[in-house]
């Protein structure tokens, strides 16, 4: 394919969560980056300024919600504001993370739904479609009255453990919470593998307490799959008690790397032999230890992308190997 899109309809703009993926998606889409600048003013308002027509276009807006998560979900909020008020066809939002996604349910009296909450924002701001990937419960997608993308990881994860060897019987695929059996079952499809779940209990927040595994990982090489680390606190206990039950080595891929607080001390004291993480998140350098494999996520959303402004079928994008 050539590197320039045949319709200049479809614009992509980025703001300043992730740029370094926005411009990877908009090459491998084969348009430039729209031009917008996103300014604070001294007391922290955010101001945003589109620099080029778009009425009549197709945007689409990549921008993460991740740290610092108030600051990326408002430039959100105000660059859909401002495209609805420039007349732009369509406002599609691209969020590979979507930010508090955890708050999807009241686990307790008194809590607020914040996942609900932001969705809510999204669509009043005047979004007319959601692209996101790996969400921490996939029933978010049911916040919106719009449609929404939701792209999956897995695949990608799949092809860089094929591509590595790890699959086949000698290989177990480890959910680290009964939450994410689904995940876990989808990667183990791929890899041709059985899979495993550590019954785990939690205090409180951020605090995890490992309990029993669930299936056979004597002799094995264990994959543990998540949808994001944040303290890695589960993870790295996972791994460390995969270990003691006999596991050979022990592998762990999350798409989000949130990698907050203790986070890379924790993986790198752990008995983690590799962590895979996708670039859903923006890394920077300095923040990328020994252990960590980065992959990325740019020509399954360009697909992605290019699919939609097409009306195509997106759900091809859901097997691995796809002709990306």
């Amino acid at each position: 394919m050539s590197n320039h899109y045949f319709d200049p309809r479809l614009k992509i703009f980025a703001l300043n969560s992730n740029r370094p993926l926005a411009e990877k998606i908009a090459t491998a889409v084969g348009v430039e980056l729209g031009k917008c600048t996103v300014k604070q003013f001294s007391d922290g308002e955010i101001q945003v300024n589109i620099e080029e027509s778009i009425r009549g276009a197709h945007v689409y807006i990549i921008q993460s919600t991740s740290s610092p998560v108030n600051d990326n979900l408002m430039e959100l909020l105000i660059m859909i504001d401002a495209l609805k008020r420039a007349s732009a066809k369509t406002i599609n939002v691209v969020m590979p993370y979507y930010g508090y996604a955890r708050q999807d349910r009241k686990a307790r009296a008194r809590e607020p739904i914040t996942a609900k909450l932001v969705a809510n924002m999204i669509e009043k701001a005047g979004a007319n479609r959601m692209v996101t990937l790996d969400l921490h419960a996939a029933q978010i997608q049911g916040f919106f009255d719009i449609p929404v993308d939701h792209l999956m990881g897995a695949p990608l994860i799949a092809n860089y453990f094929i591509d590595q060897g790890i699959k086949g019987d000698d290989v177990v695929v480890v959910s680290p919470d009964h939450g994410g059996v689904t995940r876990a079952r989808k990667l183990a499809e791929f890899l041709k593998a059985p899979i495993a779940i550590i019954d785990k209990r939690r205090p409180r927040a951020n605090v995890a307490e490992v309990m029993n595994i669930i299936g056979d990982v004597k002799g094995k090489t264990c994959v543990i799959i998540d949808d994001m680390i944040d303290t890695a606190g589960t993870i790295t206990l996972a791994a460390n008690a995969l270990k003691e039950a006999g596991a050979i080595s022990v592998y762990a891929s999350c798409t989000h790397p949130v990698l907050s607080g203790p986070a890379l001390q924790r993986i790198s004291d752990s008995a983690i032999k590799r962590l895979v993480v996708t670039d859903s998140i923006n890394l920077p350098e300095e923040r990328k230890i020994d252990k960590l494999d980065e992959i990325s996520v740019c020509d399954l959303i360009a697909e992605a992308i290019k699919r939609i402004h097409e009306n195509k079928p997106v759900s091809p994008l859901f097997e691995n190997k796809v002709d990306l």
